[in-house]
């Protein structure tokens, strides 16, 4: 049998529609440069409370990945159902921690100010940072950066919030008042514990969005497993092949 790793895995994404928002298949982020692959579809969802009854719908939200995230995950949850993934807090760990680009477009299904927005997820970052024993000065002033970048902003219903988290720890995000993505970004914060927790609060344990993690563990697996399957089918016509015999 192949192993996991020994093989390149490559994404084959398919758009996904949200409450009426579709995810494209594949994304450029903004500021990328012109020669860098687009990030794939890796999962989406929506996130809602049930209020009074009734399960009142506020974000969708579209996570995507560099392509190289398939093989950072493949030597471990390559041949894992989408339930046992689902399951695995250190599925979703290695995911926040890859080496890999992440994009996550949140678009409003219902109106929220930036205000509303960035003070619960400073609440759950500040939360994550208590419970690991990491909170510092620095991960104050970085939060505290991110807030105020958010406070003159409102966002109508179909509005967008981007994020692009990079492998080095930089949190990038633009605004857009539709569900394109812009050319370019309105701030940069070089934070790594920030940029983790704010993915940590969307699909770690206690994450926001459900709905996108079980996508996550549905989507990834079929990547993971049917690259497997390929690769295991072309070693087995390999070693099914005549031996020629010279006279």
């Amino acid at each position: 049998m192949v192993e996991a790793s020994s093989f390149p895995v490559q994404p084959t994404p398919t758009p996904v529609e949200v409450e009426g928002v579709i995810f494209p298949a594949l994304v450029t982020p903004p500021d990328s440069p012109d020669s860098k692959a687009p990030l794939f579809l890796a999962g989406a969802g929506v996130r809602g409370l049930d209020i009074g009854g009734r399960f009142i719908k506020f974000t969708a939200i579209g996570i995507y990945f560099e392509e190289s995230a398939l093989q950072a995950l493949a030597h471990k949850w390559t041949g894992k159902t989408p339930d046992q993934l689902a399951a695995a807090l250190d599925f979703y760990s290695d995911i926040v921690h890859g080496p890999f680009e992440k994009f996550v477009q949140v678009t409003m299904i219902l109106p929220l100010t930036g205000e509303q927005y960035s003070d619960k997820v400073a609440e759950n970052c500040m939360a994550h940072w208590k419970a690991i024993g990491i909170l510092t000065e620095a991960e104050v002033n970085a939060l505290n950066k991110f807030k105020e970048a958010f406070k003159p902003h409102t966002f109508p219903p179909g509005a967008s919030i981007l994020f692009t988290l990079s492998p080095s720890g930089a949190l990038s995000f633009a605004f857009s008042q539709d569900d394109s993505v812009p050319a370019t970004n309105n701030a940069v914060i070089e934070n790594k514990p920030l940029c983790c927790a704010v993915l940590e609060s969307i699909i770690g344990e206690h994450g926001v969005f459900p709905a996108a993690k079980r996508s996550l563990a549905v989507r990834i697996c079929e990547h993971l497993n049917s690259q497997s399957t390929t690769a295991n089918q072309g070693e087995e016509k390999e070693e099914e092949a005549p031996v020629p015999v010279t006279a």
